[in-house]
């Protein structure tokens, strides 16, 4: 019986990792650091909340002394000249927007109420130091007035934009843009085009008019009515210009109309090779078919 102990004891004796077991389970555990017992990491942690909490008292006190009414808004400063906004529209705007002091009023809602003037377009705001507001005002140059179905009468900018404002006194002379909306700035260009090639024979175009089938008509300072038509595309017509030829045509026989024909109200340049002219007092039109003068 203790032979056979003894052989046992020295196979467990001869196995290496059971040894090393062993020798684990003897072996000490080394105690865990805990975060107290660690002085720097309790020293940086003590040092961030420190700054975090003096950065913190700093903003608070920064808004305090900004919201104090110890930097009032004293004055408004209007840098641009302007023709069409007086001065109490530009007081309502003030009224109606302002709000704090030179640090805290809102300019992205100043800027909104002045762009909401009538003949305003663009305002740009900036703060003057130490107590004013400086602003600059681009104002709406009206090139014509437009009329677009029931809607009231309009104007149209410089840059071919539809804008509202009072339409009077000098408005009034302005030519007349009508098409659908969203088309005022084509017909701008249009206009544009037309008044180039009719200056040379002394004819201003004083209302241009482009239907919801994108035809166009152009009524002269005279009174006579041009019908053009549609710009017709390449495969149509084998040009990309049709209306400003039609154009041509029409001013290089002007002057024969006018004399033969006083009492012509309206031509029709939508025939490809001529026009047709139609007379005042039901007279009767006349038509030419290119083979002969009017």
């Amino acid at each position: 019986m203790a032979r056979l102990s003894l052989l046992t004891g020295m196979r467990k004796s001869r196995d290496p990792a059971a040894l090393r077991r062993i020798e684990r389970r003897k072996a000490p555990r080394p105690a865990t650091e805990k975060f107290w017992d660690r002085p720097q990491l309790v020293n940086m942690v003590a040092d961030f909340l420190m700054i975090f909490g003096v950065l913190g008292l700093a903003y608070a006190s920064l808004l305090a002394a900004v919201r104090l009414p110890v930097f009032p808004l004293r004055q408004l400063v209007v840098i641009t000249p302007l023709d069409q906004v007086n001065r109490t529209q530009v007081e309502y705007a003030v009224q109606h927007s302002i709000d704090g002091n030179f640090f805290t009023v809102n300019l992205d809602s100043m800027r909104a109420s002045f762009e909401k003037l009538p003949w305003v377009r663009k305002a740009s705001l900036r703060r003057r130091w130490p107590d004013g507001i400086e602003v600059e005002l681009e104002e709406h140059v009206a090139v014509a007035r437009w009329q677009s179905g029931d809607v009231e009468m309009r104007l149209v900018n410089r840059q071919g934009e539809v804008f509202s404002a009072a339409v009077g006194g000098g408005q009034n002379a302005l030519p007349l843009f009508s098409g659908p909306e969203g088309t005022a700035n084509q017909i701008l260009g249009r206009y544009r085009e037309f008044s180039e090639l009719l200056m040379p024979y002394g004819q201003t175009p004083k209302a241009v008019l482009l239907s919801a089938r994108q035809a166009w008509q152009l009524r002269l300072d005279d009174g006579m009515l041009l019908e053009l038509g549609r710009e017709q595309s390449v495969q149509e017509s084998g040009s990309t210009q049709v209306l400003r030829e039609r154009l041509e045509r029409f001013a290089s026989t002007y002057s024969s109309i006018k004399t033969r024909l006083p009492s012509a109200t309206t031509i029709d340049m939508r025939y490809p090779n001529g026009f047709a002219v139609r007379l005042s007092h039901a007279a009767p039109a006349l038509q030419n078919s290119g083979k002969g003068h009017t």
